[in-house]
């Protein structure tokens, strides 16, 4: 699902107009981003939460040179997902699965 699909799919769901709707999911979108860049966590109950996790310099390799190379260290955006996203993504592994043949 790309950006314009999911503005359709709010539009649908709630019955805004696809322009309020683009209104809706830009302000969500500008919302998280101002929190993590502040360095706060977004939790949302049911789905997940949002946060900021430092990564620290390191050093690495060239693949095509085999040169040492220092990878600065840099704030990264993470995603953990709560208990009801994972359930919704794993209905069909809930289900018992028949066992033999079906005739």
């Amino acid at each position: 699902m790309n950006k314009n699909e999911l503005v359709a799919a709010v539009a649908d769901k709630s019955k805004l107009s696809k322009q309020d709707a683009t209104g809706a999911v830009d302000a969500v979108f500008d919302a998280l981003q101002e929190a993590m860049a502040k360095g706060d966590d977004v939790r949302l109950v049911g789905f997940g939460t949002f946060s900021v996790s430092h990564r620290a310099a390191s050093k690495g390799r060239n693949p095509s040179t085999g040169a040492e190379v220092d990878i600065p260290a840099r704030n990264v955006a993470k995603f953990t997902p709560g208990k009801g996203l994972k359930d919704a993504v794993n209905v069909e592994a809930a289900a018992p699965k028949a066992k033999g043949k079906a005739k």
